[in-house]
């Protein structure tokens, strides 16, 4: 990770400067900015590996940031709340972040979380591995799996919905491999924590929850099923 780049967008001089130096120490390069506007203008034109953003910044909040970044770009986006109300945690992860840590936070834990994000989204995305879920399925079945007008290419990392091409995360086409994977099983939360996010720990479910309404929104509300007090299955 010596040469990954990270946009850290907060407000407070002394949790920005000794964040980024404790990620410096790392071995990240760290673009640390103030507020939400010069954090755009710091994306734009660096364009980071993973951006961190704190909710509440002045200019152009984290929330209206992370939009803006995901209408650009699929790069990795952890949000960064000094409270885990509900209203912030999912207006965060329904702007397009993969995944948030609440304040104030153990610069250990915040590495870990960096590094989680940056590996699965290595693996969705790039030629050299595909994710667990990916091989597993490619090596199971034919490479691109049907879902009644959904079709999903476990190589290319590409998904069709009638025939017309569906875009996107990192993380929604991991939690769709996982589905695909085990197509009519129920799957639990903290099962998909596990894989998609790669939690070895407890976790918030609503991650989760958010992101397959996301993903649902993607290719058709009724083609993932709740199953109510256990989890979610994919419909064949």
């Amino acid at each position: 990770m010596a040469d990954t780049h990270v946009l850290f967008v907060e407000d407070d001089d002394v949790i920005r400067e000794a964040t980024q130096l404790a990620l410096e120490r790392d071995g990240f390069v760290v673009t640390a900015m103030p507020d939400g506007l010069a954090g755009l203008e710091a994306f734009r034109a660096d364009r980071p590996d993973i951006a961190l953003l704190d909710v509440m910044v002045p200019g152009l909040d984290g929330v209206s940031l992370c939009r803006r970044i995901r209408d650009e770009s699929t790069v990795p986006v952890i949000m960064l709340s000094a409270r885990a109300d509900s209203i912030d945690v999912v207006l965060g992860l329904e702007a397009g972040a993969d995944d948030y840590v609440t304040k104030p936070f153990d610069g250990a834990v915040l590495v870990a979380r960096i590094r989680a994000v940056l590996r699965r989204f290595g693996h969705a995305s790039g030629p050299d591995g595909g994710s667990a879920a990916a091989t597993e399925a490619a090596a199971s079945a034919e490479a691109v799996l049907r879902f009644g007008d959904l079709e999903v290419d476990t190589e290319g990392m590409e998904v069709r919905k009638g025939g017309q091409p569906v875009a996107l995360t990192p993380t929604e086409m991991r939690l769709l491999l996982e589905f695909s994977n085990s197509p009519g099983t129920v799957l639990s939360r903290d099962r998909l924590l596990e894989r998609v996010w790669d939690y070895g720990w407890g976790g918030d479910t609503r991650v989760v929850d958010v992101h397959v309404q996301r993903l649902r929104g993607k290719i058709g509300q009724d083609r993932i099923e709740t199953v109510r007090g256990f989890g979610y299955k994919l419909r064949g």
